[in-house]
């Protein structure tokens, strides 16, 4: 599926909204150097010609969601000092990143996770030293039961996508990418709770609005692109099961609406295949060399698949790989059919 938007409705991305969160972000990228990384850009060529990757899972915790998490616990000590501590729902990244970023700003951190969430996230949740809440949790009471322990305990909230200290943070990489890629045409995302594509998207056009900007997510899970379609802030109606689990949010977020519908900052949202994320992570690791987790492979998916087109001539495509935080039972599993086709002739990704 691909939902455009045409030029004319650029109109509803105000400048003065676009500018205003724009200023947030490069606020939000001197606030938490020191405790990010910045990514390089690496050539792509292996994928497809004038193709660049970000490998956000070279951050602390293997994923972006530091930089959402940083900016927004940072903040919250600047308003309010004597916080007792943070709490947030998450499949996994975004609590790593939440309870890293209170570790190490002295912050108690308590974590919502799904029942059946990835091993690999929720241990390395709790070795950061948070609390992780699971008992009868999923994918659509996470943010009921959170909200509840968050009025029990006085815990701060630090949304995983639908705050814009978290957007702002996100939008970091977008500033990156400008930086760093002199001749940008166009931009891919993933798509879960729109935070990340949000704050790519309104860094991206405050400065390079001829920029293209395209989301991608799971069929399974495609939400935004039924949102972008109806132009209604559209809901799955049951928790999506797609091995993209970075990525299984119910609906995007009332902030990432506004930004991607309402304001029409991104040109398009596609999907792919559970089939199609699977060839992609297998493609990055044997061709890139790099370990990115389904989530992080979308974008990677719908260029191999032919949903993305090739960039123009002169211009780069960057794709923001968002995480590398893979379930071991996942990694053997697709590795072991790659191997086994391979002994029997198959040809290689």
């Amino acid at each position: 599926m691909v939902i455009e938007t045409d030029a004319a409705a650029a109109a509803g991305a105000t400048p003065a909204f676009v500018t205003e969160h724009a200023a947030e972000i490069v606020a939000a990228a001197s606030r938490i150097a020191g405790h990010v990384r910045r990514t390089p850009v690496l050539p792509a060529e292996e994928i497809a010609p004038g193709v660049a990757v970000k490998p956000e899972m070279l951050q602390p915790t293997g994923s972006f969601k530091v930089r959402g998490a940083f900016n927004a616990a940072l903040s919250l000590l600047a308003s309010s000092p004597d916080a007792r501590g943070v709490i947030t729902v998450s499949s996994g990244n975004h609590g790593q990143a939440v309870a890293l970023a209170a570790r190490s700003l002295g912050l108690a951190c308590t974590v919502v996770m799904p029942e059946g969430s990835n091993p690999l996230k929720v241990a390395a949740v709790r070795a950061l030293g948070a609390t992780v809440v699971s008992e009868g949790v999923t994918g659509a009471n996470r943010e009921e039961r959170a909200r509840e322990l968050q009025e029990r305990t006085g815990l701060a909230m630090i949304h995983p996508f639908d705050a814009w200290d978290t957007i702002h943070g996100q939008g970091t990489i977008g500033l990156e990418l400008l930086d760093d890629v002199a001749d940008l045409g166009v931009v891919v995302c993933p798509v879960g709770g729109g935070g990340l594509i949000s704050g790519c998207a309104i860094a991206v056009k405050a400065a390079r609005p001829d920029v293209r900007v395209i989301g991608v997510e799971p069929e399974l899970a495609a939400d935004a692109a039924a949102s972008a379609q109806s132009g209604r802030h559209e809901r799955l109606e049951a928790a999506p099961a797609t091995i993209a689990d970075g990525l299984r949010s119910m609906s995007i977020g009332d902030r990432g609406f506004e930004v991607i519908v309402q304001r029409r900052l991104v040109d398009e949202v596609v999907t792919v295949t559970e089939a199609e994320i699977e060839q992609a992570m297998l493609a990055v690791w044997t061709r890139l060399h790099l370990v990115v987790e389904p989530s992080g492979a979308v974008g990677v998916a719908a260029l191999l698949a032919g949903r993305i087109p090739p960039p123009a001539a002169g211009s780069r495509l960057a794709v923001v790989l968002s995480g590398g935080n893979v379930d071991p039972a996942l990694s053997a599993r697709l590795l072991a059919a790659h191997a086994a086709r391979l002994a029997t002739g198959g040809s290689a990704l």
